[in-house]
């Protein structure tokens, strides 16, 4: 073995950097959290190509001397633990660490001015060695710029994602950050664009919205509770304003923004029996408790915090949450469809048919007379061609008739008798009495439409719309969806960029002709900020897919007719892995006639 030797000081700072700047995220984060710690009232950042070519943050705050400058790029000086009891940190850095780090990987200047001086001054340091510095001219506060991150590591620039990954990073922590001071007015720049101009002095509520959903001002509750020394605030979507993915949930706590397994646990679980497990809340939620009783130094990037009371803490959030959500339980997402409000008003009244006394009553399940004599039950000759035949047809594009009451039991899956609770089709068979979820077989069916639609290399069919939507989203959301425009044209869905914040939706799967494009887009770009990293472009596409599948099928609390009940039996037995929805749930149960028989006592 070597001897053991002392590590030169330049190394021991590359080491540090490793635990405090993994990517220009971390840089910038680090940097704008000094820039709140210093008293600041207004942030402005620029990054360039996702902060990979520059990173540069200025505020307002209370600035330094030369003499601070020179200490604050030593490794272990801080100015935010006035004693020893880190246990009672109050600011959002305290390790000392960040500037050092920062210039031993990159080239960074730093210029900063009191208040009270004459000048300012300027301090230049390459990837570790200070090659500059002097007087400088620049208003009261202090300039960050940072430059050719890991420019002289190329073992860790290799590893950073691309430019349009990295910028993503970086808007997800000003959103953070900025969420927490809504009385600061912070900015962002992206090259020679401006993505964010949040003004300061707002309602936590309006600050939110605003960088969360501005849709969610009016589709939220919000909340602030006290409970002894804790306090939550913030804003939590109502159930029926959801997502497909947990990355529109913001936690926060005593201002630190942090991604901890207990706070997501309480949120899930104060909306357990609200929400379907495959969709997620939308919230930003703010806890305060007193800094002995939470312990900020149990991750690098403080991102992660252990709690004294973590069953008190879990109890608080869920039963607030609860709380304030049971004040809102009358209320649902405040987003009707407009062309189906339209089609509200100029439909006819249904007339409902009214019956003699002593007249045929007909049911509204087969179509029996069931006034006709024991044994000669028939069914009328169905001509009625369902609304959405497009969508619950079979796969020659015709709605097929109700079977006959005797050669429907032939089938393996039976004839349709009728429907429980609009959601559940009860079926008969020659064996047992079946049980289908409507909402479930029928996504598997679309699915596997949409899977044989694009296999192989053929392109599968499109519906063009009448008139493109525009469907407005994030910025990011846009860039996600926008490198998949080809593997989604392949699947029948013709988008394109419309600007920076807005996706031009051409033309439908076929499949898909009456989905909604806007909630379509919407969770494709969830899914896609979930899965498009870390997967294979095959493994990419089934999950689009599923997701395309979901909005493409037909929904619980929907009457079907019998003719497009029968349908969908007869395509489920056509069709491969019918047996199981998209989420592994079964579509479909039988009970068998033995076991009926043995209900009523007949066995």
């Amino acid at each position: 073995m070597p001897a053991i030797r002392r590590l030169p000081e330049t190394l021991i700072n590359r080491i540090a950097a490793g635990e405090v700047v993994e990517r220009p995220a971390s840089a910038l984060k680090e940097l704008v959290e000094n820039a709140i710690d210093s008293g600041a009232t207004r942030i402005a950042v620029r990054i360039d190509d996702g902060g990979l070519a520059r990173i540069e943050v200025t505020d307002d705050g209370c600035g330094m001397s030369p003499e601070e400058m020179a200490l604050a790029l030593e490794r272990h000086a801080t100015s935010k633990l006035p004693d020893d009891a880190i246990e009672q940190v109050a600011t959002l850095g305290f390790r000392g660490e960040a500037l050092p780090s920062i210039a031993s990987v990159a080239r960074l200047t730093l210029e900063s001015r009191k208040a009270d001086a004459a000048e300012g001054w300027r301090r230049v340091v390459d990837h570790g060695a200070v090659i500059a510095e002097g007087p400088f001219a620049l208003p009261p506060g202090t300039r960050v710029r940072v430059e050719d991150l890991f420019g002289r590591v190329p073992a860790r620039r290799k590893f950073l994602r691309s430019p349009r990954s990295e910028y993503a990073a970086c808007l997800d922590v000003i959103r953070r950050l900025a969420m927490a001071r809504p009385d600061m007015a912070i900015s962002l720049d992206h090259g020679d664009r401006r993505i964010l101009a949040l003004q300061g002095g707002e309602e936590i509520e309006v600050r939110v919205a605003q960088i969360v959903d501005r849709a969610l001002a009016g589709n939220g509750v919000t909340i602030d509770l006290q409970r002894g020394d804790m306090r939550l605030s913030g804003v939590a979507g109502l159930p029926t304003f959801n997502r497909g993915v947990a990355d529109h949930q913001y936690l926060f706590v005593n201002g630190r923004p942090v991604k901890d397994r207990l706070l997501t646990g309480a949120v899930r679980g104060a909306y357990a029996d609200m929400l379907a497990r495959d969709r997620h809340a939308v919230l930003a939620l703010f806890l305060d408790l007193p800094a002995e009783d939470v312990d900020v130094n149990v991750h690098p990037a403080k991102s992660e915090v252990r709690f004294r009371d973590a069953a008190g803490v879990r109890g608080f959030i869920v039963s607030g949450l609860r709380q304030a959500l049971a004040s809102a339980d009358k209320r649902s997402a405040q987003t009707p469809d407009a062309a189906a409000m339209e089609r509200w008003q100029v439909e006819p009244a249904r007339i409902e048919p009214t019956y003699a006394p002593g007249a045929a009553l007909r049911s509204m399940f087969s179509g029996r007379d069931w006034s006709a004599p024991r044994g000669s039950f028939h069914e009328p000759p169905s001509t009625w061609r369902p609304a959405d035949a497009d969508v619950l047809a079979v796969p020659q594009g015709r709605a097929e008739p109700a079977a006959p009451a005797d050669e429907g039991l032939a089938y393996p899956l039976g004839v349709a008798r009728g429907q429980v609770a609009q959601t559940y089709i009860v079926a008969e068979a020659a064996d047992g009495l079946v049980l289908v979820d409507q909402h479930a077989a029928h996504e598997r069916l679309v699915l596997e439409r949409l899977r044989a639609a694009g296999a192989g290399d053929k392109v599968a069919a499109s519906q063009a719309l009448l008139i493109p939507a525009v469907v407005e989203l994030d910025e990011v959301a846009c860039d996600r969806l926008e490198e998949q425009a080809g593997a989604f044209t392949r699947l029948g869905l013709v988008i394109e960029r419309f600007g920076p914040g807005a996706m031009l939706v051409r033309a439908l799967p076929g499949a898909l002709a009456k989905a909604d494009p806007e909630a379509l887009l919407r969770d494709l770009a969830d899914d896609l900020a979930l899965h498009g990293e870390s997967l294979l472009l095959g493994e990419r596409i089934e999950h689009v897919l599923a997701t395309m599948a979901c909005h493409g099928s037909v929904r619980a609390g929907r009457t079907l007719s019998v003719a497009e009940m029968n349908a969908l039996l007869r395509e489920m037995e056509r069709t491969p892995r019918s047996g199981q929805c998209n989420h592994g749930r079964p579509t479909w149960i039988k009970l068998s006639m033995a076991d009926v028989e043995k209900l009523f006592g007949r066995h």
